[in-house]
């Protein structure tokens, strides 16, 4: 059995994020001792380890719901998973489109600064007014 502190470690999870994903009902509650402190289980380190792994590909908590509740069902077409996984990757295209979107602008404003005065600095003029962006960029969330 584990405690809180060495399941994080073992997944490089935040004591608290466990305790959040536990809230949310992510992580079933874990059993407790006399004492009152947590106990873990393999079947509780292999959950947060899927959680974590869905976390770091990007899915959003509702997905990785989504996903543990198809685990649990091993007798059921993986049709919804692979709708899931492919919906994760079309966020993924659109972010690496915006990202693109976003190199192309802060290479033409670093291109077109002359290094004079901060008076004629295209970096700050485009900053000041957003139509002098040639692309679209909107926020990305990184």
């Amino acid at each position: 059995m584990l405690t809180i502190g060495s399941l994080g470690k073992k997944t490089g999870t935040k004591v608290q994020t466990i305790r959040y994903y536990e809230q949310i009902g992510l992580m079933p509650e874990p059993g407790r001792t006399e004492g009152g402190q947590r106990r873990y289980g393999e079947a509780e380190l292999d959950r947060l380890s899927f959680i974590r792994h869905a976390r770091q590909l990007g899915f959003s908590l509702d997905a990785i719901r989504e996903l543990l509740d198809l685990s649990n069902h091993p007798e059921r077409s993986c049709d919804e998973a692979d709708a899931i996984a492919r919906r994760q990757l079309k966020q993924v295209y659109q972010r690496i489109a915006r990202l693109e979107a976003l190199r192309t602008e802060l290479e033409r404003m670093v291109h077109e600064c002359s290094g004079g005065k901060t008076s004629d600095c295209r970096v700050l003029e485009v900053l000041r007014d957003h139509a002098e962006c040639l692309t679209e960029h909107d926020e990305i969330g990184v």
